[in-house]
């Protein structure tokens, strides 16, 4: 059981967890990831690591409700408890010294996007930070992205804040003013991150794209996360999760993370059920 210590609405449906997990704070690097199942009988879901503390014994991840886990995840307050959490895993980002590095997170990836802008620019890059969300409201983690950035830019679909437009094109605006960029991480929806791997392709500017998949184990037992690069099979879990933005196959990455919509949303249906007559119950028995 792993405590949780503090949480934090950042957005709509998007809430920040710092939680105790001190053996996962101690070994776990920028780009890696936790499995975690909120109760004994639930279902495993992949979280990126967004921070950790090691004299609090906790690491800190960011979580959107979109389905029935993340939902009863974001549910639980400070005082709860996880049942368990399973971690670090994955490859952690290759971080050096490029020159100027791009750190791109589209909405929630924000949260993997932070890590990373981080350690490379404790690596000695010159960072600039794109962040994009739907509206203002959706711009998350500004203050952590500002802090290490040498440039932070936040951008808006609607215009209410920051750049009116896509993280797409305003890397292409920065790419067009003749700035030099040297490497260029992508971390968001899919769409975002094969957008900007057809924006730096042009110019041969080395990207790499933090892939979202559907995973089960993390150990690549399962072959769940599967993923084309290069015309070759790699798992996610266990080979990335990040891989060179280019010699992804978002196409098939897309249709594969849509195969279960249909038992996703019956079982969020049938768990909402569930609550609402708990709900009616309590309120028959008084």
């Amino acid at each position: 059981m792993n405590k949780i210590l503090e949480t934090r609405l950042l957005a709509p449906a998007i809430k920040l967890f710092k939680v105790e997990a001190l053996k996962i704070a101690k070994k776990r690097k920028a780009g890696q990831f936790i499995i975690l199942r909120v109760r004994e009988d639930g279902e495993r879901i992949p979280l990126t690591i967004a921070d950790s503390n090691i004299e609090e014994g906790s690491i800190t991840f960011i979580v959107q409700g979109v389905g029935k886990t993340t939902k009863q995840l974001n549910s639980l307050e400070a005082g709860d408890f996880i049942s368990d959490i399973v971690g670090p895993l994955g490859r952690p980002s290759r971080i050096e010294n490029f020159g100027t590095a791009v750190s791109i997170g589209g909405g929630v990836g924000a949260a993997i996007a932070y890590p990373t802008a981080k350690a490379l620019k404790e690596a000695g890059n010159y960072v600039i930070s794109i962040v994009g969300g739907r509206s203002k409201e959706f711009v998350i983690l500004e203050d952590e992205m500002k802090a290490t950035s040498d440039e932070f830019y936040p951008c808006t679909d609607d215009g209410t804040y920051g750049f009116h437009g896509f993280v797409t094109q305003k890397l292409q605006q920065l790419i067009d003013s003749g700035k030099k960029i040297d490497y260029v991480l992508a971390i968001g929806p899919i769409p975002m991150m094969e957008g900007v791997a057809n924006v730096t392709k042009p110019y041969r500017i080395e990207t790499s794209a933090s892939l979202n998949t559907i995973m089960v184990d993390g150990t690549g037992m399962c072959g769940g996360c599967r993923v084309i690069v290069g015309g070759k099979t790699k798992f996610a879990c266990v080979d990335g999760p990040e891989f060179d933005a280019h010699e992804v196959d978002f196409k098939i990455l897309s249709n594969r993370n849509k195969m279960y919509l249909t038992q996703e949303q019956t079982s969020e249906d049938e768990h909402s059920c569930f609550l609402d007559k708990m709900y009616e119950k309590g309120k028959a028995n008084g």
